[in-house]
């Protein structure tokens, strides 16, 4: 098996901390109230819409209608997005620095609306370290579909044969294996760190 020498990472828990949790604790909703928005109105399943390609304006019109007694906190999954961005995961933060300053080249394969990810570009500075991102929502496809990865290797070039691809998600992480990408499960900065060094991208 070649040595890798390429690293493309997942964004969303394991680089950067998203929950929409902290908007809606900010606009004063109980735990309760919380979870049972996520778990009936406003679901992954809903939120993985956006992740590929459906517009905010739409995807909120459609669940006002079916949960108008909602449609403020609806609303606000737009107008409140970016205060669910809680901030960067800084033990993998310290290691994709390291990674950039060993000069292994850098992707990032990541599940995120074309509509916020401009957000997330502006506020968190190592995005700008990667030679590319593949963005679902730009791309009309989500994780694990094994087109997301195609799109990585159509547009920079990238060898599965030499690369290691990096998600909290372990079904994405066996899409990746499935076309030949070394797959780590992202379980934790500190594991992650001993899986790098164990496939000789970092130091000992």
């Amino acid at each position: 098996m070649p040595h890798p020498t390429t690293v493309v990472f997942d964004l969303g828990a394991v680089l950067i901390d998203w929950d929409p949790r902290y908007a809606y604790r900010d606009l004063g909703g109980t735990e309760a109230e919380i979870e049972h928005f996520l778990a009936h109105v406003a679901t992954s399943d809903w939120n993985r819409q956006f992740d590929a390609g459906r517009p905010f304006a739409d995807g909120i019109a459609e669940r006002k209608a079916r949960f108008p007694e909602h449609a403020d906190w609806l609303d606000a999954w737009w107008s409140h997005w970016p205060d669910m961005l809680g901030g960067p995961i800084h033990g993998t933060v310290d290691s994709l620095r390291e990674l950039r300053d060993a000069g292994t080249p850098l992707y990032a394969i990541t599940d995120w609306s074309a509509e916020t990810f401009p957000i997330a570009r502006e506020r968190f500075d190592f995005l700008n370290w990667f030679e590319g991102i593949v963005v679902s929502g730009q791309k009309g496809v989500t994780k694990p579909d094994p087109a997301i990865y195609r799109h990585l290797t159509a547009d920079f070039g990238v060898d599965p044969a030499t690369a290691v691809f990096i998600d909290d998600k372990p079904a994405n992480v066996a899409g990746a294996e499935a076309l030949g990408f070394t797959g780590l499960h992202f379980t934790g900065p500190e594991a992650l760190r001993a899986d790098l060094i164990r496939l000789g991208l970092l130091p000992g």
